[in-house]
């Protein structure tokens, strides 16, 4: 059956980072949730298709086949669900608590559809265990390290690390693992706390020490004398410097220079100017409180430590200071002195609640160029997406 990973009720809960990109997008571990089911259950990358919102269809399609097998893109994979999903039939669906876990359908049952909902007249199978399911922002670096652990086995299981140089210092190193390429050279890799994992043709320079778990996904950079505590995941061409600790850093984003991030995410595209820090643990040792975009209001995390979560192509100036479970939006330019506030809309210019917004023309331009930097082409329905999230932010209250 042809996979496709799909959204549900509860998506908007993961905003900002679903602005841009459906749930089965997001980054928790080495991979993506999508690379995941397609490695284990042997589907060639890339080939999966997505149930999301229309306006993503553009560059996330839904499928061509005709007998689908649809899963939850919140959904981590484990050994017990693998294997119910794997014995799925079409006409068949799995349910956990009040959410649709996966199903087997023709694909004209998904058409018109942008989320996963409970199939009528289905035969249905209650899953009565536990799931890690992707359902607040702060998943991404609380489950993170169990995802990490995960992911390192599911992706050098039989293989062999290229050789590590005796420039470096590494401690239990049967737990470090290069791809072809990757080049460290005296650094200190301490594995003994968690696995850590070095991407194809990544770099990690000199002076840098990490503690696992940790990965840097292909082509990333650890700048001169970065220090990272796990559980942290830097993906695929991103460059990072400064301190790091519990955070997750999407594709082709920088922040190359000194400056603190901890228990964040931090989206594709972004800049984080030198000497920008977040706090992620207020004053008082209280719970911190995260925007909301479903009630429009800050909410309770239960975390005592909780730091920032920008969306794609967020841009911040030199010495920025984020205050704890600070929320930034897609394409927002931060800029000015003092603190900006703790949710930042999409498309923001400036550093204030008086800020302007950012042009949408000149936005995209922007996106152009940074794009660019890493010789990937901006496409039309990349533009489209910003677009459309432009004429949301002008009009909060219209119907996609």
């Amino acid at each position: 059956m042809q996979l496709i990973l799909a959204d549900d009720q509860y998506r908007d809960h993961l905003l900002p980072f679903v602005f841009t990109r459906p749930v089965g997008d997001l980054r928790c571990g080495i991979l993506t949730t999508r690379s995941k089911w397609e490695l284990l259950l042997g589907i060639p990358k890339g080939t999966s298709g997505s149930l999301t919102q229309f306006y993503l269809s553009g560059r996330y399609p839904l499928a061509s086949g005709t007998e689908c097998l649809v899963i939850n893109g919140a959904l981590l994979p484990d050994d017990g669900i693998l294997r119910m999903v794997q014995s799925l039939k079409v006409g068949q669906q799995i349910l956990y608590k009040d959410r649709v876990i996966a199903a087997g359908v023709h694909r004209d049952q998904l058409v018109g559809m942008e989320s996963l909902k409970v199939f009528k007249n289905f035969e249905t199978i209650e899953y009565t265990g536990e799931l890690n399911l992707i359902q607040h922002p702060w998943d991404l670096f609380t489950l993170n390290d169990a995802a990490i652990r995960s992911d390192f086995i599911l992706l050098t299981k039989g293989r062999k690390s290229a050789v590590i140089s005796g420039s470096n210092q590494t401690f239990q190193p049967s737990d470090i693992f290069l791809e072809p390429g990757a080049k460290v050279e005296c650094a200190i890799l301490n594995a003994s706390t968690g696995p850590i994992y070095i991407g194809k043709d990544a770099e990690i320079m000199e002076g840098s020490m990490v503690r696992g778990p940790f990965s840097l996904g292909e082509q990333g950079v650890l700048k001169m004398g970065t220090k990272v505590y796990g559980a942290t995941t830097i993906g695929p061409g991103s460059k990072v410097g400064g301190e790091i600790s519990n955070s997750v850093v999407y594709g082709n984003s920088n922040k190359a220079h000194d400056g603190f991030l901890g228990n964040s995410v931090i989206g594709e595209w972004c800049n984080i100017g030198a000497d920008s820090n977040n706090s992620n643990l207020k004053n008082n040792y209280s719970e911190v409180k995260v925007w909301n975009y479903v009630a429009n209001d800050f909410k309770g995390t239960g975390l005592q430590f909780c730091g920032l979560f920008m969306g794609d192509h967020s841009k911040c100036s030199i010495n920025t200071m984020f205050n704890t479970g600070t929320v930034i939006g897609v394409s927002a330019n931060i800029f000015g002195a003092g603190f900006p506030p703790k949710m930042v809309p999409s498309f923001s210019w400036g550093s204030d609640h008086a800020s302007e917004m950012f042009v949408i023309d000149k936005a995209i331009q922007l996106a152009e160029k940074v794009m660019m930097r890493r010789n990937i082409v901006m496409t039309d329905a990349d533009k489209n997406i910003l677009s459309h999230l432009y004429l949301m932010q002008l009009h909060p209250t219209a119907e996609d």
